[in-house]
Order: C-alpha cells, then structure tokens, then sequence
C-alpha cells in the first residue's frame, strides 16, 4: 500500500476519536454551566423565600408568678394546700388564727356603739343645757322686776338701800349664770357639729370609730389568703403551721396557668418586618417533634439595655457597635388536652412577616 493511502487510512482513524473527545467537552462544560446556573437559580430561589420568616431560639416560657403574703402578722393556723397543687381564683391558701383579729374587730364595734350613744348623750345634754338656759333667764327676768320695783321705792325711803343693793347684786349674779348656761349649750352644739339634728352617722366621731371597725375587718380578712387567680402552688413547704408570719413576709409561691405566653430575644436585624398580630410557629425543648400556634403579641418599644441599672455609655473613643436585642412577647394558643407549659422553658419561634423579596431588593 502506497505511503498516501496509509495517511488517508491513519486520517480516517484518527477523525472519530477527535470527534468523540470533542462531544465529552461540550457535555462536560454544559454540566459545568448548568450546575452554576442550579446553584445561582436555587440560591436566588432560596433568598427571594427565606425573607418571609424570621427565626430564633433565645426565647422562653414566662408566666405570671408572685410570692404569697399578707399585710397582718400572725401565726399560720391552717395551710389547705400541697406542694404543685393546682388552685383556682379565690381558692384559700393558708389562714392566720383569727382569733387576735376577731378581738380587734369585736372591739372596733363595741366603739362604734358606745360613739353613737355617747352621740345621743349630747344630744340630750345640747336640750338639758337650752332648757337650763331658759329656767335661768326666767329667774333674770324675775330679778330685773324686783330690782326696779325695790329702785324705786328706795327714793321714797320706804325700803333699806341694803335690799336695794342685794337684788341688784342677785341680778348681776343670775346673769351671769345665764351666760355660762349659754356657752355650755354652744359646746355641746359644737360636738354636734354645729346641727342639734345632726345624724349620727355623719357626725366625725362616728366617722373615725367607723373606719377603726372597716379596719379591724379588713385585717380579719387578709388573715385569709386566697388565691388571686388560676395557678399552681409551689415551694409551699416553706411555710408551717405554728410558724409566726410577719407583715409582707414571703410565705410560698404561686404560677399562673392562665396567662402564660413565650418572651423571645431576637436581634433588631431580624424585626424589619416583624409586626404585632404576625403569626408565628412555636415549639418546645420539652415537646420534640411538636408546634404549636402563636401571634406576636407585642414588640417591646426599647432593648432591655435601657432599662438596666447601668446602661452602656457610647461616648468614648473605643465604643464597639454590638446588635441588641428587642423583646418580643408571643402569645401562645393552647388547645384543651395540650401538655402544659412550664415557666422557664426553652422555645424557638419562626415569626411569619408575610414580607417577600425581589430581585429590586439586591440593588
């Protein structure tokens, strides 16, 4: 075979394989484009969605939670509750004996009953003393007769001037008797405030032997502590019967099951778009697995770095910006049979803004 045909052969030979590797490069480098477009497209796809939530889990249970007390000391009489128990509104929780306030209350009554009739006693003294006062001027007026009468008959000698001076003297005496008589009534109209027909209820004595006896009473009362609304009790053991239980001492405490709600820390970055009655997805360390329900309630009008003792001061030279966080308040919607949710509890919410990015938003 002629050295030219051996080329055309080794030409024909070497065409397909050129052709095959040259097809292998195309596909190749289509797969490459195509991969960064799915990456580009998913990750384009990826932020234009993921503006609508924002999440975080520095977020726990809160509840309404007081320490039980009074504001009447006393020794603990009776405790009618256990530790976790659940309690309903105006449920008692423990008594103080009653018995030194049923003592002041018995005692602000009987009071009250002996100033009404103390009342009444100068009512009667305000009529004794008028009546005095005009049997008094009665006998002024019989004096002044006879003064006049012995006056005039002494011109005539025909009585001693000894007799004359002694009714004029008797006079004077009874006036003044009168006067006296007189500024004895106006003290007892004075008790009476003024009114001889004042009631008795309005008068101030009664007033303040009244709000002695509200006193006592309210006193008796708080001895009786109730429950000022649904919860659980806890740490009852603290308090023990016979102990002595001073005014506004701690005695146990007292966790609401009503009011309970979630209180999330998000970061100001995360609230753009966050706005109260948003709805939101929450679940619970406790409860893997489960979500439930929930509304943002409220967004805190400050960080909680202005309300600390020593807020942060920006004004020297090496200030270092930190992101703060806002407090947010979820309210949680519970559904009957749901497991309860303890105060303290770790929780993550994923807030649905609603928002939806555009590709406007990159420039």
């Amino acid at each position: 075979m002629s050295q030219a045909a051996s080329a055309y052969q080794g030409d024909i030979a070497v065409r397909p394989k050129a052709r095959g590797r040259s097809r292998k490069t195309i596909i190749r480098w289509s797969l490459m484009a195509g991969g960064v477009l799915a990456v580009v497209a998913g990750g384009a796809g990826f932020w234009l969605s993921s503006g609508r939530w924002t999440d975080t889990d520095d977020a726990y249970v809160q509840a309404d939670s007081m320490t039980l007390s009074t504001d009447v000391s006393g020794v603990v009489a009776a405790i009618p509750v256990h530790e976790g128990e659940a309690v309903t509104k105006s449920q008692v929780l423990f008594r103080l004996d009653p018995l030194k306030f049923q003592i002041a209350l018995d005692n602000a009554q009987a009071d009250l009953a002996q100033v009404r009739l103390n009342i009444e006693s100068m009512k009667a003294d305000y009529q004794a003393a008028l009546r005095d006062t005009a049997a008094k001027q009665q006998q002024v007026n019989s004096d002044q007769s006879t003064y006049n009468r012995l006056a005039s008959l002494v011109a005539m000698h025909a009585v001693t001037q000894q007799a004359t001076d002694d009714a004029r003297f008797k006079l004077a005496a009874d006036q003044q008797a009168v006067n006296a008589a007189q500024s004895q009534a106006r003290a007892q109209l004075a008790k009476l405030a003024g009114n001889p027909d004042i009631k008795v209820e309005d008068t101030p004595a009664y007033k303040q032997a009244l709000s002695r006896l509200n006193e006592a009473q309210r006193e008796r009362n708080h001895s009786v502590v109730r429950a000022p609304y649904d919860g659980i009790v806890t740490q009852v053991n603290k308090l023990q019967i016979g102990m002595y239980l001073g005014a506004s001492s701690a005695a146990f405490g007292l966790v609401s099951t009503d009011h309970v709600w979630v209180e999330a820390q998000p970061k100001e970055t995360q609230l753009t778009y966050a706005r109260k009655g948003d709805h939101v997805d929450v679940s619970f360390d406790l409860y893997p697995g489960r979500t439930w329900d929930g509304t943002v309630q409220d967004i805190a009008p400050a960080t909680d770095q202005n309300f600390s003792l020593l807020p942060a001061e920006n004004s020297s030279g090496n200030w270092v910006k930190v992101v703060q966080r806002i407090p947010v308040r979820v309210r949680v919607d519970m559904k009957p049979g749901d497991p309860m949710l303890r105060a303290g509890m770790s929780a993550e919410i994923d807030v649905d803004t609603g928002h939806v990015r555009t590709l406007s938003d990159l420039f």
